[in-house]
């Protein structure tokens, strides 16, 4: 009995004899992907510049498309699938959104805190009318 693998991802290589394989499959994969990949692009810039779609749910299309090219780049070019074999590749992708994640949030998180502890303009023009304007010191020498 031939034990069928599920898990595996298009265009990971078959267990069949070197003999039995043939190389169009792996072109057939690469160019599905691609094919999935420009009509995906071709949709968002059509969702992108259209009005027939509702103005507050073009954002909401937007991400849902490039959610669907990310997981085409992912299955189709990177072969990451949920079996044994790609485990460290689907933990260095983990670990890679959290990075990506940390800096984005600890860069929004440092942005808001200058903003909230800079002086505003009006208030330093406020300050030096309170105490005389310029004062001009002496020089040195």
């Amino acid at each position: 009995m031939t034990e069928t693998r599920w898990d595996v991802a298009p265009g990971d290589r078959p267990r069949i004899p070197t003999l039995e394989q043939s190389t169009s499959s792996g072109l057939l994969v690469y160019t599905t992907g691609l094919v999935v990949a420009v009509i995906l692009t071709i949709a968002s810039f059509w969702v992108a510049n259209t009005s027939t779609l509702w103005s507050p749910g073009v954002p909401a299309g937007l991400v849902v498309l490039a959610i669907a090219q990310m997981g085409v780049h992912l299955v189709f070019f990177l072969h990451i699938t949920t079996g044994p074999d790609s485990t460290n590749n689907i933990l260095a992708l983990a670990f890679g959104v959290l990075i990506v994640f940390l800096v984005l949030i600890g860069s929004l998180v440092i942005m808001a805190n200058l903003n909230e502890n800079m002086m505003a303009h009006t208030h330093l023009s406020t300050l030096n009318l309170e105490f005389g304007g310029y004062v001009e010191r002496p020089a040195a020498g």
